[in-house]
């Protein structure tokens, strides 16, 4: 049996004997009649509470009063002793005065310009401590220097005086002080003694509400826990102060301000909480976290005192009705999970034995120490490990030989490439985003003319003014991670001469695969270029040749039927209005074919416009037709309607198109049929398609290896170029021709043409 299935299976039966054990004794749970009990129970006892924390806060606030006017009495006693003017005043008279006057401390506030500020004091650390961002504190400031009653509702306020409760200390976030502040316009300053907050927190401690609670708890183990809410502010953003990069609460503006909130259910709390307040009723809810059953119920206190306090009562512990099985489901549990443990804890030893050799050997793998092999001892998955870690190694062994072998081969590849790179006819040189260059070869310099000293760290200015916004779009492509191959184009020598060049641009990227330059590497085919102008010349001369007859036999017909005319003319005399409309038709049928031909005989000149590739087809179509109809092939022209302007040179286009559509009659001269030429557009691709199809005999597979090359043809009188220049052709113009066949069946040719040339 495997390890899985070993583990598996024990675990399946600790889980299942103590869900069954657990369930057998939740069966017998009367839970309604314990419900009732506990609530009647709690609401007694929470009365109980919420009456002693009545009282309790009111014997703290009744000690608040007093230490007030006490602190009140000190800072009239003060004044006699202080001169009215606080630049009178030295901190060390504050602190013998404090000193006699049984406070801690005495500081002097005083309005400036734009805040309230102690000015002087017997504590350092209290000095230019402002409270423009002390909330009611600050409030209660000013309305004492404008001899005004204080109005804001916390703290004690007298006359000439307002003592606010006790707080963490701004000067010190580790005290807590009692302070009293008094004015009554005879000085320049408000006079502030304070004292240590000791005797509440004692209070708290000892009699007050913490103790009180704690007593409470002890006495009544099945109270889980007390909570004090204050439903100003309980759910709201709490309010505290950042000192000396702690931050403190509030001590007054808490919304929990007595006891722990262990039993967190935030937004259902909030909702109880307000509604106690609301009401003056208490709420009672179930509550479960961690499978603990709690009850909690939420008393509001009087008036005086408008909190909400929660008691958190054990509900799984009240029930009494349950507490022998509870008592014994609890014994059996934990001797069953000790007992498991135990059983878990040496099997586990047991099985992880081997893994401990298994990791041992993988440390000696990592130190590079591969002559020890494990024991293998079981046929199991902790067996069949230790059998491929053995394997590892061996591989790990094998593989390290591999690597110092493939080092030095990369050593020698290197400096193959650094070689090649030098020693290349192809020009290259790299360029940084910036376009500057950073490094060129050998053929760089003869190529262009310019040496290394000349454009390291320069901006090369071998690009034709009319190309420069074309080669900008090269470069934001390859910035972005594309490449370019073999894209044709012109550029400038040093000297100023214009060269045909065929152009590979690569990114360049770091380890994290960013483009940190471009590289170019640029060919000259001038002279190639000048050999295919050659051959579309000849080639134009020869398509020239080989339709003067079809446009001769055009010309026969119309001029056939001008000479009957003629003849008719000079029989009768005169001829009617109808005869000289035919007549006219005939001799622009005439013109109309002589003019197509003298286009296509017209020097070539590489000048791109803007043209509506739909006269074009229909200009060859007309100019092609007589010569279909000598061989019994007819037209079927299917235009789109929203085909866009082509950016071309539309002779070179039209030498294209009259090279495949001969091709086609020249397939279908023996059986006749049907030549469908379609055009359409593609904006998915900002292309026009545009696509020949013919019923001729179709190309073999064999042959349509070798279609376009040169002086390769299956006509007798063929020279194999017109494929080839038609090719290039379209190549010059950024387009692609893609031929299909079928023996027997026909031919398609289909030719993309971006929309958006440039």
């Amino acid at each position: 049996m495997t390890i899985k299935a070993k583990l598996s299976l024990l675990i399946s039966i600790i889980v299942t004997i103590i869900l069954s054990l657990n369930l057998s004794i939740y069966y017998y749970s009367t839970k309604t009649e314990l419900v009732t009990k506990m609530q009647l129970e709690m609401i007694t006892i929470a009365k109980q509470i919420g009456t002693s924390l009545d009282a309790a806060e009111k014997s703290k606030k009744f000690m608040e009063e007093t230490i007030g006017e006490k602190l009140r009495a000190v800072a009239i006693a003060a004044k006699t002793e202080l001169d009215p003017r606080i630049e009178n005043v030295s901190n060390h008279q504050l602190a013998e005065l404090s000193r006699e006057l049984g406070v801690n401390h005495i500081s002097l506030w005083k309005r400036t310009k734009d805040d309230i500020v102690v000015f002087k004091s017997s504590e350092p650390n209290e000095i230019n401590i402002g409270s423009k961002t002390w909330d009611y504190w600050y409030k209660a400031f000013d309305q004492l220097l404008d001899q005004k009653r204080v109005t804001v509702p916390q703290g004690q306020k007298l006359l000439h005086f307002w003592s606010g409760p006790y707080e963490y200390a701004t000067s010190d976030p580790d005290k807590i002080n009692k302070w009293g502040y008094y004015y009554d316009g005879t000085t320049d300053y408000i006079i502030n003694p304070y004292i240590s907050a000791k005797v509440f927190l004692d209070y708290e401690n000892t009699i007050g509400t913490t103790a009180l609670i704690r007593n409470l708890m002890n006495d009544n183990r099945d109270i889980l826990g007390i909570t004090g809410f204050n439903p100003d502010f309980f759910g709201k953003p709490q309010i505290v102060k950042v000192k000396r990069d702690k931050i403190v609460y509030n001590l007054d503006v808490r919304g929990v301000p007595f006891g722990d909130y262990d039993f967190i259910d935030k937004k259902q709390d909030v909702i109880n909480v307000l509604q106690a307040a609301r009401t003056g009723e208490i709420i009672t809810t179930m509550f479960t976290r961690d499978g603990q059953e709690v009850m909690k119920s939420f008393i509001p206190l009087s008036e005086e005192m408008p909190y909400v306090i929660s008691v958190n009562f054990d509900y799984g512990a009240n029930k009494q009705a349950l507490n022998h099985q509870l008592f014994i489901h609890a014994i059996i549990s934990l001797c069953l999970i000790v007992a498991s443990w135990f059983v878990s804890y040496l099997i586990s030893g047991f099985l992880i034995r081997p893994l401990r050799h298994i990791l041992d050997y993988v440390n000696e793998i990592a130190e590079g120490k591969f002559g020890r092999k494990i024991a293998i001892r079981s046929q199991d998955e902790l067996g069949l490990l230790s059998s491929r870690v053995n394997a590892m190694a061996d591989s790990l062994q094998k593989y390290m030989g591999r690597l110092q072998a493939s080092a030095e081969e990369l050593r020698s590849t290197k400096e193959y490439l650094e070689s090649f790179v030098n020693h290349t006819s192809d020009a290259i040189h790299v360029t940084d985003l910036e376009g500057r260059v950073i490094q060129i070869n050998d053929a760089f310099q003869t190529m262009y003319g310019w040496s290394g000293e000349e454009v390291l760290h320069q901006t090369l200015g071998h690009i034709p003014d009319r190309l420069q916004q074309e080669y900008n779009t090269i470069r934001k492509r390859i910035e972005l991670g594309e490449s370019l191959a073999d894209y044709e184009t012109v550029r400038y020598r040093k000297d100023g001469q214009v060269i045909d060049i065929s152009i590979t641009v690569s990114p360049i990227r770091d380890e994290k695969k960013t483009v940190i330059a471009i590289a170019e590497i640029s060919r000259n085919i001038t002279a190639r270029k000048q050999s295919e102008e050659v051959i579309r010349r000849s080639e134009k001369l020869s398509v020239i040749g080989q339709l003067a007859a079809g446009v001769a036999h055009e010309i026969r017909n119309p001029l056939t039927t001008l000479r009957g005319f003629v003849q008719l003319n000079k029989q009768q005399g005169s001829l009617s209005n109808s005869y000289l409309d035919i007549m006219i038709s005939e001799l622009d049928r005439i013109n109309f074919i002589v003019g197509e031909f003298l286009v296509l005989a017209k020097p070539q000149v590489s000048h791109y416009e803007l043209v509506d590739v739909r006269g074009l087809l229909n200009d060859m179509v007309t100019l092609l037709d007589s010569q279909a109809s000598l061989n019994n092939v007819k037209f079927d022209t299917r235009f789109a309607a929203d085909i866009p302007l082509l950016l071309c040179e539309p002779n070179q286009l039209k030498q294209v198109f009259i090279n495949i559509i001969k091709n086609s009659l020249e397939a279908m001269q023996d059986q006749g049929g049907l030549i469908i030429v379609e055009l359409e557009n593609d904006p998915a691709y900002e292309a026009v398609v545009i696509r020949f199809k013919d019923q001729g005999r179709g190309i073999s597979e064999k042959d349509m290896a070798r279609l376009g090359e040169p002086f390769f043809t299956s006509k007798p009188s063929g020279n194999g170029l017109g494929l080839m220049v038609s090719q290039r052709i379209i190549a010059n113009h950024k387009g692609t021709m893609n031929i299909t066949s079928k023996l027997g069946e026909g031919t398609c040719v289909e030719i993309r043409l971006t929309s958006q040339q440039q």
